[in-house]
């Protein structure tokens, strides 16, 4: 990973923080080849402080460190992108990140729950439901789909908001695993409603 410092009169950087799981926008800082060097050897984040003139990992007094999942640089080698697991907030105002942002994005748990049941269909754990959904075949997902689905829409006919989201959230999950027993991710069935939204 090659970086330009030099393009900086102050061998400085910016940095751009992002969360690597809701993939928010956190903070910007800067860094020099020191700090850079720093933050790929010990997967915490350090700054170059402009004001302090030093060295500054972030979170050396509060305790809410930024570590390190994956270190991008741009096309131009002098923009950083680093995609981190925060610890606690990120700014010192107390909010989530810089921007007067939540750190949140519950669509990318979707993710999360996909690769959990892709780890459940490989490694099969005996206490696992979603491992014994595979171990019954194709044809017990494709029917539990289905079973689902109707007692969705049994609950749609009523007005007891909780029981709807709960039918729903178990149509959702039993529909995930149904994809990965077909081999096919949640991504590829985006893709289609993408294309056909700009049919339109």
């Amino acid at each position: 990973m090659t970086l330009n410092f030099s393009k900086s009169p102050e061998g400085l950087l910016p940095a751009i923080i992002q969360d690597a799981f809701t993939q928010k926008v956190l903070m910007l800082g800067y860094m020099n080849q020191e700090a850079f060097e720093k933050t790929q050897t010990e997967k915490i984040v350090t700054f170059y402080s402009r004001s302090k003139k030093r060295l500054w990992t972030k979170g050396e007094t509060s305790g809410n460190f930024l570590y390190v999942q994956d270190i991008k640089t741009d096309c131009d080698s002098d923009t950083i992108l680093i995609k981190v697991q925060p610890k606690g907030v990120v700014c010192h105002t107390g909010a989530d990140t810089c921007f007067a942002e939540e750190n949140q994005n519950p669509l990318t748990f979707l993710e999360h729950l996909q690769k959990i049941i892709k780890e459940r269909k490989q490694q099969i754990p005996e206490t696992s439901y979603t491992a014994s959904l595979f171990a019954k075949g194709i044809n017990k997902i494709a029917q539990k789909v289905g079973e689902e689905a109707i007692e969705l829409v049994i609950e749609a006919k009523d007005n007891n908001k909780n029981l709807f989201l709960g039918e729903a959230a178990d149509l959702l999950f039993h529909y995930l695993v149904l994809l990965e027993a077909k081999n096919i991710s949640l991504a590829e069935v985006i893709a289609v409603l993408q294309k056909r939204h700009q049919k339109k």
